[in-house]
């Protein structure tokens, strides 16, 4: 196992794959060296052919803390274009997440802040324990949102409450999380509710549980002749395995 300063990836159950944010004393805050890790780490998981679900956690009080503020701004008098490059740098390290076409689920035990709430939200789905928050506090030191933070939260607050977040620099506790649909729901261990979850998930035949996937994405978008145009294909192919025939074998009477 590749030996990680800030990262931990381990198999907790057949076919689940866990990331950990091991850095507590730092509040699992996204510096140079996580940044790296967290980059290798998901590659990780993308190549190995036996991962089903990943499941994302983090040791410690917080989830994450954002990102390592004084890398990224601390050097005044530096040309836009040069901060730029940056900060998207910064964002591949929870990007990389949404490229995976296995599930994942985020267990956000406490306060994901900045680049800690881009990290959850670039997870299928969310766990909440009850000390958690999801902070988008970037208006509140006069900073831009940016890692895509807008379009997650417009996509799963709808624009008015995205926008009235944003330009508070607010936050939204596990039970205004819940309410609004950002979290699936909260569970006092989130860890062990999202690993019991990801054992679930990762039962389906692993094609089965990547077009699903696929499918919510597309629907996601809002074009319905892309989705039953993907449908139709990914239902066709499912019904190519054994277990539809056999299951469609036990309801065949006589004609």
């Amino acid at each position: 196992m590749t030996a990680w300063q800030t990262i931990r990836l381990d198999t907790p159950h057949e076919g689940v794959r866990r990331i950990t944010l091991a850095d507590p004393d730092r509040r699992n805050a996204l510096g140079t060296v996580m940044r790296e890790e967290l980059i290798a780490a998901v590659a990780s998981v993308r190549d190995d052919a036996d991962a089903r679900v990943l499941v994302v956690a983090a040791e410690g009080t917080s989830f994450c803390a954002g990102a390592d503020l004084p890398v990224l701004f601390g050097e005044p008098g530096r040309p836009v274009g040069e901060i730029r490059q940056g900060l998207r740098s910064y964002y591949e390290s929870f990007l990389v997440l949404r490229d995976l076409a296995i599930p994942t689920i985020a267990a956000v035990q406490g306060p994901a802040v900045g680049a800690g709430l881009n990290l959850a939200l670039c997870c299928d789905i969310r766990i909440a324990g009850p000390e958690a928050r999801f902070a988008a506090t970037f208006s509140r030191i006069g900073l831009h949102p940016g890692g895509g933070c807008t379009y997650f939260l417009t996509r799963e607050l709808g624009p008015q409450r995205a926008l009235a977040l944003l330009l508070e620099g607010g936050a939204l506790s596990a039970e205004q999380a819940a309410e609004r649909g950002l979290v699936l729901s909260i569970a006092a261990d989130p860890a062990a509710a999202a690993l019991e979850l990801a054992r679930r998930h990762a039962r389906l035949r692993p094609a089965l549980a990547r077009d699903i996937k696929q499918a919510v994405r597309l629907a996601a978008g809002g074009d319905l002749e892309a989705v039953i145009e993907f449908e139709s294909w990914a239902q066709a192919e499912s019904a190519t395995h054994p277990e539809i025939t056999e299951f469609a074998a036990r309801f065949a009477g006589p004609r």
